[in-house]
């Protein structure tokens, strides 16, 4: 394990959207998923070398900012998808523990397994809810829902705290009928701590153009803030 480095895309070592308190935020390199709304597509491609580093090194450079972190803060691994590089999140999550700093995971749930024992040194799991059936989930994602529920279904065993996130675009999904499943769905979920909608937002389109990749929402407006939050209130009822 000593040799395993992870392909990180960036960090961003005061966040303070990313889980409770400051926040170091690792964003993992790679992602399965094509969801029409990603404004990060320059972390998809897994074998696109970006920073390579050790747990170690990553680990080491997080602890210079504990001070920060206070009681409720810590290092939080995003994406792209944390879950596609489980040895290297694994190892960097031991790490933590020993070094008693918070961990929480932002993710939608589609890696390639050995999920136990990742979220066994897991504090937090902040997970991406894309949408609550098939068709819908496929049509934004490009994929099933199959690995999605199994990564809750292991969360739900291992009792993982839950924060639970959903990005709303206008036309899509910021209907009454999208937020009376989504609570239905959670509703059967245990250990929410708390419940998120996201405003789609146009940030990140530019990166299309510079990829030289098509941008699917053309023409689509950023999220109104106050009907994304009036449909927040709708679902916390």
């Amino acid at each position: 394990m000593g040799n395993v480095k992870g392909n990180i895309s960036s960090v961003e070592s005061m966040g303070l959207v990313d889980g409770p308190g400051i926040r170091y935020v690792v964003f993992l390199q790679g992602c399965e998923l094509r969801c029409l709304y990603c404004h990060n597509p320059e972390t998809w491609e897994r074998n696109k070398k970006k920073n390579l580093i050790t747990p170690k090194k990553l680990i080491e450079q997080v602890k210079k900012y504990k001070n920060y972190f206070g009681e409720d803060g810590g290092i939080t691994f995003s994406g792209g998808e944390p879950l596609l590089q489980p040895t290297f999140l694994l190892e960097c999550l031991k790490l933590c523990k020993k070094e008693n700093i918070h961990t929480a995971l932002d993710t939608a749930g589609v890696g390639f397994g050995n999920y136990e024992e990742i979220l066994d040194y897991t504090d937090l799991v902040i997970l991406d809810i894309k949408a609550v059936k098939e068709k819908d989930y496929e049509k934004i994602t490009g994929q099933k829902m199959m690995r999605f529920k199994e990564f809750l279904k292991i969360c739900q065993k291992k009792r993982k705290p839950l924060w639970i996130r959903q990005v709303i675009v206008p036309g899509m999904n910021d209907n009454n009928e999208n937020i009376k499943n989504l609570k239905n769905f959670i509703a059967k979920i245990k250990y929410v701590e708390k419940v998120e909608l996201l405003p789609y937002k146009t940030v990140g389109t530019h990166k299309y153009n510079e990829l030289g990749l098509k941008y699917r929402l053309e023409g689509i407006s950023d999220m109104d803030e106050k009907r994304c939050k009036d449909l927040e209130n709708i679902l916390k009822e």
